[in-house]
């Protein structure tokens, strides 16, 4: 039974991913989530007391999901480079998935100004990232390929700046060829930056 219902808040909070990425933060209701997820919005009702506690748990879930993927394509590989590298084609993962996601999370962002729960999951999401740029610059240093005066977490905070201005810009320009564009762009930046 708990498997059915584990199941079930994952469609849930699937179909909500796809409501807020197609109708925005604002204009989605819990009937809209219902709609997408296939399911009455009883159902819904049953597994999150509201719209706001379900889109809280959707950002909670998602940058953890996304934090997990860029740890575990990091895990790949050895040499600071190489780690940099899958660092950046893990954010660029895709134009659809990326689209999706920019979407969803900057609509989150327009509401964090005022709620506090939504800039601590924003908070805790940036520090996980910070933690991979670190660890990547620290790994680096010791291999003597990026400079030795760099501070770890300062450039790591701007590495991720880099990084979400980089997907910001291409998803306003609405040009999905140039994607590859600016994720080579993203990476030159930032070994340049770095080395």
């Amino acid at each position: 039974m708990k498997k059915k219902e584990e199941e079930r808040k994952k469609q849930i909070m699937n179909a909500a991913f796809h409501a807020v990425s197609n109708l925005g933060y604002d204009k989605v209701t819990l009937q809209d989530i219902a709609n997408h997820a296939n399911v009455s919005k009883g159902v819904v009702h049953y597994y999150f007391t509201s719209k706001q506690n379900i889109l809280l748990e959707l950002l909670e879930s998602t940058t953890s999901k996304i934090y997990r993927f860029e740890i575990q394509e990091i895990g790949k590989y050895h040499s600071a480079i190489e780690k940099l590298q899958a660092y950046v084609n893990a954010v660029f993962v895709s134009p659809q998935d990326n689209k999706k996601f920019y979407r969803v999370y900057l609509d989150f962002l327009a509401q964090a100004n005022g709620n506090e729960d939504y800039k601590r999951i924003n908070l805790k999401f940036y520090e996980n990232c910070w933690g991979i740029g670190q660890e990547i610059i620290e790994l680096g240093k010791g291999e003597g390929v990026f400079r030795e005066d760099i501070d770890p977490l300062t450039y790591a905070k701007v590495i991720r700046a880099i990084i979400d201005g980089s997907l910001i810009q291409w998803l306003t320009c609405d040009i999905e060829e140039q994607h590859t564009f600016y994720k080579d762009i993203c990476f030159n930046s930032i070994l340049k930056l770095l080395k």
